[in-house]
């Protein structure tokens, strides 16, 4: 048996942008470094997939010892079809070149059926994709496969006791689009064959594809001809736009027609670099201060979410907060922090996230969040979760107000915001004494993980100094709100 020249990913990645497989083939040095939110993603898909497995208990797993041993994978399936085996995992098959290993494989009284499984919440057309290229390659293997269906997270599910694996997945069938797939599959195995076989790379640039349906993994590659801060940059200007004026070679706001339809809050914030000026609405930003009432609680939380509850009371995927960090300032300029991060002992942390909550921010004064959406959605998630605090939790959604506003409707504007009204650009912007930088967790996704790796039991690292990166993260978002407030007050 040769090797295989294509696999089931790579033909993905090659439908997505044929230079990207050629680099992955031939010049895999040019790949972007993994992210640690890439790999928690990716290891969170390696879970639900044995997970699912538990649909169809008692198979067989023909995993290969290592990435480099499907030839072995092959061969297994194949003994365990013929000694009669009904459920597979990782079953593998190849023809024409192409490797593909299917989650499960389970032989019904009508035969075989395929099963993929996916660790998101709904079937999308790059799924139906991956199932044709496994299809064709299974069915050309010599397997009459009855059906090919993705099995994916069921967002409705509710937690209540164990895990019901049967509530928790939703298996959809894919035949029917797979097989209005199936017949190109060919033409485009072999056009990806001939990529693969060229000198030199495919002459593709730069454009939407490159992040549609994935991030691409050479896009620091691809992308290093983009300055640091260019028309890519510019404020909710749709993507089509952004490479319209990248196809015009214009890459740099001074490059930018007078006469481009760019909105006002656009022309705004390239004027304003162009022009090196703030923009300052002074009677607006008063307004909005002269509006707070003391004492003023700056509030942020953190929230984690897992494919698989965690949680009774609670869904896949739902954000479910562990952390806050709040500042206090009083009118006579007295500033006091409190903070709550969750135990990490399997416990629900909601009911403690709560009482504690409900105690710090008493029952006076408003409360400052950055992006109230954010916050107002789970503190009205708590009000489902504990009905009998739905009241008192009421109270602390009146209060909210948002320190985004002044930003997000360009009341204070510095080119050094670039276009973007997140904390972490306007932070440096306005108080550039206080940084992310030097802390050892430095944004939420981060932040994010960690928990959860912590309660899941998967975090090797030291828990009580994460426990301190956790809060000295989160303290520093309520004090950049603090000094940002400072400042507007200055104005």
């Amino acid at each position: 048996m040769q090797k295989h020249i294509l696999s089931k990913s790579t033909f993905i990645k090659g439908q997505q942008c044929e230079k990207a497989l050629y680099y992955h083939k031939h010049h895999w040095e040019l790949r972007d470094q993994l992210s640690a939110a890439q790999a928690a993603i990716f290891a969170q898909g390696t879970a639900v997939g044995e997970l699912a497995q538990q649909l169809f208990a008692g198979g067989v797993d023909c995993s290969p010892e290592s990435a480099y041993e499907f030839r072995a994978a092959v061969l297994r399936t194949k003994e365990e079809i013929e000694k009669g085996t009904e459920v597979i995992y990782e079953a593998a098959f190849q023809f024409d070149g192409v490797l593909a290993a299917l989650d499960i494989l389970v032989k019904h009284p009508d035969g075989w059926r395929a099963y993929e499984v996916k660790s998101s919440t709904s079937v999308s057309k790059t799924y139906e994709l991956d199932a044709a290229i496994q299809y064709y390659t299974i069915v050309n293997s010599g397997i009459d496969l009855k059906d090919i269906s993705i099995v994916h997270i069921n967002n409705q599910y509710v937690k209540d006791g164990p895990i019901d694996i049967n509530q928790l997945f939703t298996v959809q069938s894919v035949k029917e689009s797979v097989l209005k797939l199936v017949k190109d599959i060919p033409q485009k195995v072999s056009k990806l064959k001939q990529v693969l076989e060229q000198k030199e790379a495919p002459v593709i640039d730069i454009g939407p594809h490159c992040s549609s349906p994935y991030q691409c993994d050479f896009s620091g590659h691809c992308w290093r001809h983009i300055p640091a801060y260019s028309v890519f940059d510019i404020s909710d200007l749709r993507t089509m736009k952004k490479f319209d004026l990248y196809q015009k070679k214009v890459l740099h706001f001074k490059d930018i027609p007078a006469d481009y339809p760019l909105n006002a809050r656009q022309w705004k914030q390239v004027n304003c670099e162009l022009q090196n000026e703030k923009h300052i609405n002074k009677p607006a930003i008063r307004s909005f201060v002269n509006g707070l009432n003391y004492p003023i609680h700056y509030l942020d939380f953190e929230t984690f979410a897992t494919a698989v509850p965690v949680f009774d009371g609670s869904r896949p995927y739902q954000q479910l907060v562990f952390q806050y960090s709040l500042h206090i300032e009083h009118e006579n300029g007295e500033i006091e922090h409190k903070a709550y991060l969750a135990q990490t002992d399997g416990s629900d942390p909601r009911i403690s996230f709560i009482q504690q909550l409900l105690s710090d921010c008493e029952d006076q004064g408003d409360i400052l969040v950055y992006n109230i959406g954010f916050e107002r959605g789970k503190l009205e998630d708590l009000t489902k979760y504990s009905p009998g605090h739905a009241r008192q939790i009421q109270g602390l959604i009146n209060r909210l107000k948002d320190l985004m506003l002044p930003f997000q409707q360009q009341y204070f504007y510095t080119p050094e915001m670039k276009g973007s009204y997140s904390i972490k650009y306007v932070l440096p912007a306005l108080v550039p004494e206080l940084s992310y930088q030097n802390l050892n967790i430095s944004e939420g996704g981060t932040a994010s993980n960690t928990f959860a790796q912590m309660i899941l039991g998967e975090f090797c690292g030291n828990v009580d100094q994460a426990r301190e990166d956790l809060l000295a993260y989160c303290q520093l978002d309520t004090l950049a709100m603090v000094k940002i407030l400072e400042v507007l007050k200055g104005v």
